[in-house]
């Protein structure tokens, strides 16, 4: 069976370095690799995307990135939609021809993920590529992973049994894939951008309260003691309706479909 190509990026460790969209730009900008892809413009196109997010309201509030490139989908609409122009590879890699696809505009929309961007000096669509140039040249990995000081995108050449095993050991997700897309780019602790937290703290006559127990009724997530300064936090929670549950006695019920700082809890 063909080895397939797949990325993995864990949220956690993105702090928005931008690491990965230079190094896209530096190997894209003002160089044709062609078949593979012509140049891409100076300005506009982020092949390698970073959506922000901000969770929760001031102090108790979190920043989350979430890396997006072409997810290189097995069942990819782009395949579907075009596939006089759009081929995907035995290796999952999924590549748009620069000279039949010229003029397709219509492709853009195609992506769910908005992955597809347009060039207007050349008049095609384009899209990460996965630097399958450099791959076919013998790099381990693309430009964007190799440029990654925190080591948050990380590339795999594996059968795809072998692959289904890490994403069972490391929790790897894909984001938005309800229509079955099945795409080759995962994602770890994904939960810090889909999900959402519940953080408040703990006060006792003003002060804060270290080493109180807390935990929330409704969901299976383990209790927790606070910190130094009486602080808890619970994360990867849905929408919905929990209790605050402090020392063993109900504390404060709340209704999220947004992370949350409840604030100061007075015992």
């Amino acid at each position: 069976m063909t080895q397939q190509r797949y990325m993995v990026i864990d949220v956690s460790l993105c702090h928005d370095c931008n690491n990965c969209f230079i190094a896209c730009k530096d190997e894209h900008f003002m160089n044709k690799w062609l078949p593979y892809a012509d140049e891409q413009p100076r300005h506009g196109p982020r092949w390698m995307n970073i959506q922000r997010k901000e969770r929760g309201q001031f102090p108790r509030i979190d920043c989350c990135f979430l890396p997006m490139p072409c997810q290189h989908c097995e069942n990819a609409p782009c395949v579907k939609d075009f596939p006089d122009c759009v081929v995907k590879r035995e290796d999952g890699i999924v590549l748009i021809d620069p000279v039949k696809s010229k003029g397709k505009k219509a492709m853009v929309d195609s992506c769910p993920h908005g992955a597809i961007y347009w060039n207007e000096e050349a008049n095609i669509p384009q899209k990460c590529t996965f630097c399958a140039h450099l791959l076919d040249d013998g790099w381990n990995m693309p430009r964007c992973a190799h440029s990654c000081p925190t080591g948050a995108i990380r590339f795999y050449n594996v059968e795809k049994a072998e692959f289904e095993k890490i994403k069972a050991e490391q929790k790897l997700e894909a984001y938005k894939d309800e229509a079955g897309r099945n795409p080759h780019v995962f994602y770890k602790n994904l939960y810090r951008y889909e999900k959402h937290f519940i953080a408040g703290g703990i006060l006792k006559n003003g002060d804060c309260v270290e080493g109180a127990a807390v935990s929330l009724k409704g969901v299976a997530a383990p209790g927790q003691t606070t910190n130094y300064f009486g602080d808890f936090k619970f994360d990867a929670l849905d929408s919905g309706t929990y209790t605050i549950v402090v020392n063993g006695k109900d504390a404060m019920t709340v209704t999220i479909d947004a992370s949350l700082n409840v604030g100061s809890i007075e015992l």
